[in-house]
């Protein structure tokens, strides 16, 4: 898989903004004695958020709808990489089994869309 380079994440006034690795579940920020973070990276719905609604740099600069998501420790913000797919888990896509087991519904389980 070839590796792209992303540019620096646009910083804000009074919010330090990174790039998640592809698949990244958990922050990687040192904190002052050098050791990592390692909050969960949880998708922030910015506009829902009061305090983010009386300072209003985010939604300024990446719009009402944009993907973001936010350590639930320090607070840094992580736009989603280049490499995973927009709108899915941050926990990612999964992986099949390794014992080949893939099992499908039952044909009386399936449901219409109507």
């Amino acid at each position: 898989m070839a590796e792209t380079k992303q540019t620096e994440a646009p910083q804000l006034p009074k919010h330090k903004v990174k790039y998640k690795k592809a698949f990244q579940r958990a922050c990687n920020e040192p904190n002052a004695k050098g050791k990592l973070c390692g909050g969960h990276l949880k998708r922030w719905f910015y506009l829902a958020d009061v305090l983010e609604q009386a300072c209003g740099d985010v939604r300024q600069t990446f719009g009402d709808h944009a993907e973001l998501y936010r350590c639930e420790h320090c607070r840094i913000l992580y736009l989603p990489s280049e490499q995973e797919p927009r709108g899915r888990n941050v926990a990612g896509l999964g992986q099949q089994s390794i014992f080949g087991l893939t099992l499908t519904a039952k044909p009386g389980d399936e449901k219409d869309n109507q």
